[in-house]
């Protein structure tokens, strides 16, 4: 088990809760990654327990924490916000820059899932503070993500539930947004800790998300983008369109022959290096034994 401490701060509206790990063996001031969790994510979730430990092995620290809402962290959990996401990690970003054993001059970002994927760029992008990210299977266009799991009249439909009841609560899974198969056995820990209703205004919200407006913004700070071939979940060209979009430096990573949730086992003994070297990069200045190749290909089919 990682050592780590709970921390609080505020944003307008919520006090949202953190953990925060401290490398072990050098000293402070630590460079920072700062992680908030994908859709339906919780800061404390199994899953990113080995992010966390390669991150801190290789010097950095790492805070994660809840959105409002979510876990220990205040706010209404009937709104579930991608652009409130966003605000709630700059809050996150602006703790770490005033914490006196974190360098706000090597601060990175990391985000995983969807929206969290999402939404690490649109931070990367509206904060200068943020020198590298890596964003693992994003979404690029919250209307079209929603729109794929449905047919055209089913989506007039969808569309004109949310114009006339946004108010009205459905299941954050399955009525909301895509899921995918095999998610039961990667997110167990977060089953029933998670909200299960949100107000369809919810939708509203992930159809104005964007983040392929924000991702050209980034540069020239560093930007990783991590896919699934054939993903099912979140879609593999809004990966591509958003690698498409970044300016350089950048890189896509491209995992074949595995699905959306079962990349994080198959792969990660070889992304997850991938992800540490490009924080040691364009956070720790190193260049010795970094991949240099724009796009890389992980698994079957090469």
């Amino acid at each position: 088990m990682l050592p780590m401490s709970s921390v609080r701060f505020g944003t307008p509206g919520a006090t949202l809760a953190g953990l925060l790990r401290l490398p072990q063996g050098s000293r402070p001031p630590y460079p920072v990654i700062v992680q908030g969790p994908g859709w339906l994510g919780l800061a404390g979730t199994r899953s990113y327990r080995p992010y966390h430990q390669a991150f801190t092995a290789a010097g950095l620290a790492v805070l994660v924490f809840d959105y409002r809402g979510f876990g220990d962290s205040e706010g209404d959990a009937t709104v579930l916000d991608p652009a409130a996401q966003v605000e709630d990690w700059l809050e996150a970003v602006a703790y770490c820059a005033d914490h006196p054993e974190l360098d706000a001059g090597r601060l990175g970002v990391f985000g995983s899932g969807g929206t969290g994927g999402g939404n690490a760029l649109e931070v990367a992008a509206r904060d200068g503070r943020v020198r590298a990210v890596v964003a693992q299977v994003p979404i690029a266009d919250g209307e079209d993500w929603l729109r794929r799991q449905r047919s055209a009249e089913e989506w007039r439909s969808f569309r004109a539930q949310v114009e006339q009841h946004p108010a009205r609560l459905v299941r954050a899974r399955g009525e909301l947004a895509i899921v995918g198969g095999d998610r039961a056995g990667w997110k167990q820990d977060v089953e029933g800790r998670v909200p299960e209703l949100v107000a369809l205004a919810s939708a509203g919200a992930l159809i104005r998300y964007r983040p392929i407006d924000a991702v050209g913004r980034i540069a020239p700070r560093a930007t990783m983008i991590v896919a699934v071939e054939d993903d099912e979940v979140t879609p593999t060209d809004h990966a591509l369109a958003l690698f498409e979009a970044a300016g350089e430096p950048k890189r896509l990573v491209l995992q074949r022959g595995t699905t959306h949730y079962r990349a994080y086992a198959d792969h990660r003994h070889v992304v997850l290096p991938m992800m540490v070297r490009w924080f040691e990069r364009h956070l720790l200045g190193y260049a010795d034994g970094v991949d240099h190749d724009a796009v890389i290909m992980v698994g079957t089919g090469l």
